[in-house]
C-alpha cells in the first residue's frame, strides 16, 4: 500500500482496541506492527474485564450455593459450602494467561510484527520505541495511538497496594479482609462489592454523589440498591468524599477521613481493614510526545480526536495520525475501543467509517447483572426538547417472565425509552439474570434506529428471558396510533 515506510500501519498499544485494529489491518492487506511496553491485552485482559469476570463467576457460585433458602424452594439441599481463596485467584490468573497467550499467538499467526518497548510519536508517521537494547525509530504510512487508561486515584488517597489499592491489585485477590471500604459505586465498585460480599467480607461503599449508583437509570438503581446492597452485608455513605485515606501497617487499621461533599466539613473517620479505590480511570497518555505535534492534551489526559478519530492539533486534524480507546474519552469500554480500531482501519483503506456510540452497550456483571445501551431517560428528554419530540418509556419485570420464574431469579426490570412520534428506540436499561446478554438485542435495534412498534412484532422464543424485552416493546403499542 505505502512506499518508503517500514510499515503501512503502526499501532501503539496492544490492548483490546490495538489488537482488534491490528488483526483487521492485516486482514485488509496492510503490513502492520504493534508496539507494547507491558503485557499483550492491556487493561481488559490483564487487570480488568477478564480477571474480574473470573472472580465474579467463582464468587457467584459461592453465593448461589450459600443461599440455602433460595435453593430449597426449588427442592435442592446444599450445605457446608467451602471455597479456596487462592484457587479462585489462580482461576483468574490462569484465564488471563490463557487469553493473553491466545492474543499473542493470533498476532504471530496473522503476521503482525510485535515490537516490545515504550512507543512515542516523533511526527505523524514516525514512532520512537524505547526497547531493551536501546531506542529505535520506525516509520509508517499511518499511526494509531491506543495507550489505554490507568486507575484514577484522587488527591489525599495514599496507595500501598496491600491495604489501600485499586482494581489493578484487587483482581489478584491476595487476601479477603474482614471489612473492606470501596470508594466509588460505579461498575468497578459494584462488581468488587459483589465479589467480596459473596466471599464473606463486610463492605462499606463511599460515594461522593448524593446517592449510590448515580449514573444508573433511577428505576434500575432503585432495584440494584435493594438487591445488591440492602440485601447484603453492605452499608453505604453517599454525599461524602474520602478526603484522606491512610494505609494500615503493623496491625493498625486503614483510616478514611470523610468530609461532606457540599460543605467540605468533616463527617466521620472510618477504620477498616482495607480500602479499594474505584473512582474511575484516566487516560494513559503521558510521555507520548504529542505536545511536540501541537496537540493539547485535554484534562484529565484525553487525546482530542475528530469524529473519524484523527488526532487533532487545535482545530486541525493531523493526517495519518489516529487515536482509539480509553484515551479518546468517547466510551471507556474495551469493545468500544475495538470498534474504533476497526473503523479507523476501514477509513485508512478508503471506506470511511465512524462509530455509533449510542448503539454500544455496557454491563456490570454483578449478581444479578446490570446493562444499558443508548440514552438515559433524562438524556432522551433533553434531546426531545431540543429536537421537538416527546419521549415515553415502558417497563416490564422479570417476576412476570416464565423463564425467570423457573430459575427462581425474579429480581429484575427491563425499561425501554423511545420517541412517542416515530417509536424510535432511544435507550434500554436492564437489571436481572443475564442482563448483559439480553441488552444486545436492543443495541442492534438502536444501531438500525428501529421503532419499538416494529420490534413489538418480532417473535421471541418461549419461554426465554428475551421475552422481558419483547413484553416491553409490546407495552409501547398500548395507546399508539
Amino acid at each position: 500500500m505505502s512506499q518508503g515506510f517500514d510499515y503501512d500501519l503502526i499501532i501503539v498499544g496492544a490492548g483490546v482496541g490495538g489488537h482488534g485494529a491490528a488483526i483487521h489491518a492485516v486482514g485488509k492487506g496492510l503490513k502492520t506492527a504493534i508496539v507494547e511496553a507491558a503485557e499483550m491485552g492491556g487493561t481488559c485482559v490483564n487487570r480488568g474485564c477478564i480477571p474480574s469476570k473470573a472472580l465474579l463467576a467463582a464468587s457467584g457460585r459461592v453465593r448461589e450455593l450459600s443461599q440455602t433458602d433460595h435453593l430449597e424452594s426449588m427442592g435442592v439441599r446444599v450445605g457446608g459450602v467451602q471455597f479456596d481463596r487462592q484457587a479462585i485467584a489462580d482461576h483468574a490468573a490462569n484465564l488471563v494467561a490463557n487469553i493473553r497467550s491466545n492474543m499473542g499467538n493470533s498476532m504471530t499467526r496473522m503476521g503482525v510484527d510485535v515490537i516490545e518497548g515504550f512507543g512515542k510519536v516523533l511526527d505523524a508517521q514516525k514512532v520512537s520505541v524505547e526497547m531493551a537494547d536501546g531506542e529505535k525509530t520506525f516509520t509508517a504510512d499511518n499511526v494509531i495511538l491506543a495507550p489505554g487508561s490507568v486507575p484514577f486515584v484522587p488527591r489525599g488517597i495514599e496507595i500501598d497496594g496491600k491495604t489501600v489499592f485499586t482494581s489493578d491489585d484487587a483482581i489478584k485477590l491476595e487476601s479477603l479482609p474482614p471489612w473492606v471500604a470501596i470508594v466509588g459505586s460505579g461498575y468497578i465498585g459494584l462488581e468488587f462489592a459483589d465479589v467480596y460480599s459473596a466471599l464473606g467480607c463486610e463492605i462499606t461503599i463511599i460515594e461522593a454523589m448524593d446517592k449510590v449508583m448515580p449514573t444508573f437509570d433511577p428505576d434500575i438503581a432503585k432495584i440494584a440498591k435493594r438487591v445488591l446492597v440492602e440485601n447484603r452485608d453492605i452499608e453505604t455513605h453517599a454525599g461524602v468524599f474520602a478526603a484522606k485515606v491512610t494505609p494500615g501497617s503493623a496491625g493498625s487499621p486503614v483510616t478514611i477521613e470523610l468530609i461532606d461533599a457540599d460543605t467540605k466539613e468533616p463527617v466521620e473517620t472510618l477504620e477498616v481493614d482495607a480500602c479499594l479505590v474505584a473512582t474511575g480511570r484516566v487516560p494513559n497518555t503521558k510521555d507520548l510526545n504529542l505536545e511536540a505535534l501541537g496537540v493539547t492534551i485535554e484534562r484529565p489526559g484525553f487525546i482530542p480526536v475528530s469524529d473519524d478519530l484523527h488526532v487533532m492539533a487545535g482545530d486541525k486534524q493531523i493526517d495519518n495520525l489516529w487515536a482509539i480507546g480509553d484515551a479518546t474519552g468517547k466510551m471507556m469500554l474495551a469493545h468500544a475501543a475495538s470498534a474504533q480500531g476497526i473503523a479507523v482501519v476501514e477509513t485508512i483503506c478508503g471506506n470511511p467509517m465512524t462509530v455509533d456510540y449510542r448503539s454500544i452497550p455496557a454491563a456490570a456483571f454483578t449478581h444479578p447483572e446490570i446493562s444499558f445501551v443508548g440514552l438515559t431517560e433524562q438524556q432522551a428528554k433533553e434531546m426531545g426538547e431540543e429536537e421537538g419530540f416527546k419521549v415515553a418509556s415502558a417497563r416490564t419485570y422479570f417476576k412476570a417472565n416464565s423463564k425467570a420464574l423457573a430459575e427462581n431469579e425474579t429480581d429484575g426490570l427491563a425499561k425501554v425509552i423511545y420517541r412517542e412520534d416515530t417509536g424510535e428506540l432511544l435507550g434500554a436499561h436492564i437489571i436481572g439474570i443475564h442482563a448483559a446478554d439480553l441488552i444486545q438485542e436492543a443495541a442492534n435495534a438502536i444501531a438500525e434506529r428501529q421503532s419499538v412498534r416494529k420490534l413489538a412484532f418480532k417473535v421471541h422464543t418461549h419461554p426465554t428471558l428475551s421475552e422481558v424485552l419483547d413484553e416491553a416493546y409490546k407495552r409501547t403499542l398500548v395507546g399508539a396510533h
